[in-house]
């Protein structure tokens, strides 16, 4: 369980986050000198060195979007010059790519954080610039929103790249996608002119992710633990029912894959942020705001104890909360991760995606006034306090990964073992470090009392027009 630490302040984080964009700068330099146009994307090191290894390009925003984030963290102009420069030229395929669930992990981190920075004012005001920023954003909100599959009883779910009959964990984190482009006043366009609220689609996915990936102690199942969560939720195409859970990159459809945890963790309180920003009359179509929350903060909160409860004192899980050798680690729980072991790794990147969505959750309840808020925001400190600091900071200029001990596919065997050991560590990978950025750039910008950071910063919102009342909102039930 995590051992929380009650002193722990965003200030205690200065010099660390100054250590860390220090030695990132080097790092996104060496990506981008290696990087051909048109290759595959990095996605995770071997040696040190990136390389590209996956089923989708689902890392190019990452990539892209990181050199953004250096830029806002650091004002310098090379790496918004590189950000802004690679975007345009090699992202505009990504925009209508209609075979993956990740246009929020692309878009969003490129073309939504240079939106961003521009309503800021941290870069030059201008109106075609930023037109072509809101045009790819909506434009990607409504491609994700079309991959659709209805379900038994209403609604349904944005499927991933394995086909129509698979919700996966991940996408609860893609769904920033939507949002932006709904409150650019975005709809997506069905046959005969139907408009289909991208709002209404994000809530019914947010919904079937609650009622088929989380669980919650509730019987579902001989192995319902509050808060555990399943990487795949396979569904009946026939008759849109609902069949098993199963998992890809984790160990068993009935063991918690750490990372699809974190995806969850981080999705749902950052959607909770954003529809603070909505009009309650956004929400009539759908029950109401109160309606919403509760559908947005139960799977956050279960998702969130679920995490605490299970990872070691120090915040760095293990790849799977059941991979089959965890036993041999004793009390694993009750001390720090074990980064050199003989029989199962732990996973940093996990860990960065889960000290944000830890914050996020703690700053949105104590915005309401809730005492809960404060456990959430503590422990999401301290997992950040080690994640951002050695032996998971690399410092190694020969190293082209920033966050140490990342963990791709356990499964498929496809993450490095260095010579000497029996299991994957010592490698990093494009989701893990861009997510430390983000954590960073969190973190600094609470220190140096800058605006809050969002995904959807960027975003002026407007209510989305319906001419002839044509919408159609999604179904809530």
């Amino acid at each position: 369980m995590i051992t929380l630490c009650p002193d722990l302040k965003p200030e205690h984080f200065a010099p660390q986050i100054s250590k860390l964009w220090e030695a990132s700068a080097s790092k996104i330099l060496s990506i981008d000198a290696a990087e051909t146009p048109g290759a595959a994307t990095p996605v995770f090191t071997i040696e040190g060195k990136y390389t590209a290894r996956g089923w989708t390009e689902w890392t190019q925003g990452f990539v892209y979007g990181s050199a953004i984030l250096q830029y806002d963290a650091t004002g310098d102009e090379k790496f918004l010059t590189m950000g802004r420069d690679r975007t345009r030229d090699r992202m505009a395929h990504h925009i209508t790519h209609i075979g993956v669930h990740d246009h929020g992990f692309n878009n969003v981190s490129t073309y939504g954080n240079l939106l961003r920075l521009m309503v800021e004012g941290r870069i030059p005001d201008d109106d075609g610039e930023k037109a072509f920023y809101e045009l790819a954003l909506k434009c990607s909100g409504a491609v994700q929103a079309a991959r659709w599959t209805p379900i038994a009883g209403g609604g349904g779910y944005i499927y991933s790249f394995n086909g129509p009959h698979s919700l996966f964990a991940d996408t609860i984190r893609s769904l920033r996608a939507l949002s932006v482009s709904h409150a650019l006043g975005h709809v997506l366009m069905g046959e005969q002119d139907l408009r289909i609220s991208l709002l209404g689609r994000l809530l019914d996915h947010a919904r079937a992710t609650s009622k088929y990936a989380v669980y919650y102690g509730e019987g579902r199942d001989a192995y319902d633990e509050r808060g555990r969560t399943a990487h795949e939720s396979v569904f009946n195409l026939n008759d849109g029912n609902f069949r098993c859970p199963n998992s890809q990159q984790g160990y068993s459809p009935f063991t918690t894959w750490t990372r699809g945890q974190s995806w969850i963790m981080a999705g749902y309180p950052e959607q909770l942020e954003w529809i603070d920003t909505l009009a309650d009359s956004e929400f009539e179509p759908f029950g109401g705001r109160s309606a919403v929350e509760e559908l947005l903060l139960k799977p956050a909160l279960a998702a969130c104890d679920h995490f605490i409860a299970e990872t070691p004192t120090d915040g760095i899980p293990y790849w799977d909360t059941g991979a089959p050798n965890l036993h041999k680690l004793g009390d694993y729980r009750n001390k720090p991760a074990q980064i050199e072991n003989d029989f199962e790794p732990v996973d940093s990147s996990a860990a960065a995606i889960a000290a944000q969505g830890l914050l996020r959750l703690g700053h949105y309840l104590e915005g309401k006034d809730d005492a809960r808020g404060e456990k959430y925001w503590q422990a999401g400190l301290t997992v950040a306090d080690t994640v951002l600091a050695e032996p998971y900071l690399s410092t190694d200029p020969n190293h082209e990964g920033l966050i140490l001990h990342s963990i791709y596919h356990r499964p498929n065997g496809w993450d490095h073992i260095p010579q000497g050991s029996k299991i994957p560590r010592g490698e990093s990978s494009m989701w893990g470090d861009y997510h430390a950025r983000e954590l960073a750039l969190y973190l600094q910008r609470l220190i140096e009392n800058k605006p809050y950071y969002t995904f959807f910063g960027g975003v002026q919102a407007v209510a989305p027009q319906n001419p002839q009342g044509a919408e159609r909102p999604a179904r809530s039930s």
